[in-house]
């Protein structure tokens, strides 16, 4: 049953290496040829980032950028039930980082073929972006998201890049909405998945809507267990839902709650849109929620008009994601119809 039924600059090392970024392996002691001093490093996966040659030591201090600065657009969620090929991946990865300024691709569904995950690695270190991975757990009410878990956590250990590019890993999605699992025994999935990633100093989240927690007593053992705050904003669903530029009073309402009681931890708005069509698995809870091509774009609008209000939110700020690429990984959210063309203009702020 569908969700929606129910509610990323090191590129030459020797000149441009700072002495104080240990990082990065040094091949050469170099200077600027005056002073001695160095430009100073960026910061993966800021836009003005270039990837290194090499890969870098095994830890990643100094790598990520402080989660302050990654606020506002910064990126898209992207459906990978397809098992994308490796050159679709490089192809589309470019038309997000280098088309739409994205830092960031927040993965949404699962392809089990072997190595994918690999592959999703690759295309991102190609690409300067990183990844919100996920472990998946369907609306089957099966148990092969334990598998896609073993999976995911052993490429992460084993492929060398892999923790350069994966900035979180989550539990989704919708596993509270969803009645996947008591809220106490995901609060202890992602406490074990926390311990298990230590080494790599990848931070464990939930993808979820606010009502998912609410509906659940506000389930605060996994809101304390999460590292961060993966947000699904959905609000074509609410009950009280109109025109999409209407709707900033229930992105607030749903925000708040999670200042509320998060702890000031950082918040992503993760699987985040208004759809441009209905269908028979997305339906609004009000009569007065329109669904067409131009409350998708102003419902954007909304969010970059906001983008000082989501900067100032405690936990670093608030960035969000467009839900979702192509209206071929769900029909209605894509930014790109199915044809292949931009369904509006699209250049949201990635700072203000």
């Amino acid at each position: 049953m569908s969700l929606f039924t129910r509610l990323v600059s090191y590129l030459t090392l020797g000149a441009t290496l700072v002495a104080s970024a240990p990082l990065l392996d040094t091949i050469a002691n170099s200077t600027d040829g005056q002073d001695g001093l160095l430009p100073h490093p960026s910061c993966f996966p800021a836009l003005d980032f270039e990837m290194p040659l090499f890969l870098p030591k095994n830890n990643t201090d100094g790598w990520w950028c402080d989660p302050s600065t990654e606020y506002a657009f910064v990126g898209f969620s992207y459906e990978v039930t397809a098992c994308q090929s490796l050159a679709t991946l490089n192809q589309e990865f470019h038309d997000i980082r280098h088309h739409f300024n994205s830092r960031y691709v927040r993965l949404y569904g699962a392809c089990d073929n072997d190595g994918f995950y690999d592959d999703i690695v690759e295309a991102a270190w190609n690409n300067g972006l990183g990844v919100h991975a996920l472990i998946w757990f369907g609306f089957n009410g099966d148990d092969v998201w334990m598998t896609r878990r073993d999976t995911l956590f052993a490429t992460l250990h084993a492929n060398p890049k892999a923790k350069f590019v994966t900035r979180v890993v989550q539990f989704g999605s919708e596993p509270l909405f969803d009645n996947v699992l008591p809220h106490d025994q995901l609060a202890e999935q992602v406490i074990l998945a926390k311990q298990n990633l230590s080494s790599l100093n990848i931070p464990v989240t939930v993808s979820e809507l606010a009502y998912g927690y609410q509906e659940r007593g506000g389930a605060q053992d996994v809101l304390d267990a999460i590292d961060s705050i993966n947000i699904h904003m959905l609000p074509f669903f609410d009950q009280t839902a109109s025109t999409s530029n209407e709707s900033w009073p229930l992105v607030q309402n749903d925000l708040q709650w999670f200042i509320d009681h998060g702890d000031g931890k950082k918040m992503n708005l993760d699987e985040n849109g208004w759809p441009s069509v209905t269908s028979p698995s997305v339906q609004p809870n009000s009569p007065d929620a329109v669904a067409d091509i131009p409350n998708e774009h102003e419902y954007f609008v909304l969010l970059d008009q906001h983008c000082e209000d989501f900067k100032a939110t405690v936990g670093g700020g608030v960035g969000w994601f467009a839900h979702i690429y192509s209206d071929n990984m769900e029909p209605g959210y894509g930014i790109y119809n199915s044809s292949g063309h931009l369904k509006f203009p699209f250049a949201p702020r990635t700072h203000c």
